[in-house]
């Protein structure tokens, strides 16, 4: 372990109007320089400000947060814009069904010391992080095992200690630990038919969060700032009616998917990679039909067609709602 890093403390004071762009008065303390786990630096991010609030707190108050909301919305991307602006070091782990205790907590491993192989306890993501001023984030937490959700539950506190009973060990929280989690849910599990997956978590480990934000998609006029930002050559008085066209497919593609009618839902990365191939390919309908279309099911293929036919006032996919309708 880097002791330099070990002992690292945030020093710098920020102001978060001017580091945000969110209308408040606040000053919040950051490291000084960054380092190798200190993700990297969008500008063209724009901050949902009550999400933005809850990160802060997690940060500066050392409050255990918890950011609920659709796919797609940034949730996890949120939390690495703001510690990337914190100068904070941020790891990621996603809490898949193939995350297992040993791979948090660490297991024997077999390596070479002085030309002979020995047995030696190599520690997991947890007990690394917990030692450091690092800020650990959770993605996909309502679909962790009982086994892996049990061993989270023992750093929640704000001072809880994690044992590892195979090393005879206790490891106390480093000043700079944070903990933040994503999640489709409220810890209710699939009650929408959507994630499928996703796990009930137990009240007295929600009860440990201190913090709940939920994380909506942008709003439009917000959303085609980031377009236009990520891809410039739609600036102008046609690319910007295109744009907006676009993101207005994508809102009824996200109603549609929060009303069960479509199992697929455009993101605003979706929208960014369509306007993208726009610029590439020089046209819309294969451009849509290859960075969306053709990772939708089949069967909802003609609504998706829809969708696009009323934003741009265009029959460009009607020869696909026809192959799809022909018996």
């Amino acid at each position: 372990m880097n002791n330099k890093t070990d002992k690292q403390v945030p020093s710098k004071e920020i102001d978060v109007r001017k580091t945000f762009e969110i209308d408040i008065d606040m000053n919040v303390m950051a490291f000084d320089e960054p380092n190798e786990h200190v993700p990297a630096i969008d500008t063209a991010y724009k901050f949902d400000k009550d999400t933005t609030m809850a990160i802060l707190a997690g940060f500066s108050h050392n409050r255990r947060v918890m950011i609920q909301g659709y796919h797609g919305s940034g949730k996890s991307t949120h939390i690495e814009q703001v510690a990337a602006r914190l100068n904070w070091p941020c790891i990621r782990v996603n809490l898949d069904s193939h995350i297992s205790r040993i791979d948090l907590l660490g297991k024997d491993a077999i390596t070479l010391k002085d030309g002979k192989q020995i047995t030696e306890f190599k520690e997991g993501i947890l007990p690394w992080a917990l030692q450091t001023p690092t800020a650990l984030v959770f993605d996909e937490y309502d679909a962790g095992r009982p086994d892996v959700m049990f061993v989270i539950q023992r750093v929640l506190e704000v001072e809880g200690k994690l044992t590892l009973l195979d090393q005879n060990k206790v490891i106390s929280p480093h000043s700079g630990f944070r903990l933040f989690a994503t999640a489709n849910t409220v810890g209710l599990g699939d009650t929408s038919g959507l994630y499928h997956g996703t796990q009930q978590i137990n009240q007295g480990q929600m009860d440990r969060w201190h913090i709940v934000s939920t994380l909506n998609y942008l709003d439009p006029d917000l959303e085609l700032k980031v377009v236009l930002s990520k891809v410039p050559g739609l600036d102008n008085k046609e690319g910007l009616e295109t744009a907006k066209n676009m993101i207005s497919v994508a809102n009824l593609s996200r109603q549609g998917f929060a009303n069960g009618d479509i199992s697929t839902l455009m993101s605003p990365r979706t929208v960014i990679s369509w306007a993208e191939n726009y610029q590439i390919f020089h046209d819309l309908n294969k451009s849509f039909e290859i960075t969306f279309l053709n990772k939708c099911d089949e069967t909802e293929r003609v609504i998706i067609a829809e969708y696009y036919q009323r934003c741009f006032n265009s029959e460009t996919v009607d020869s696909i709602a026809e192959e799809i309708e022909k018996p």
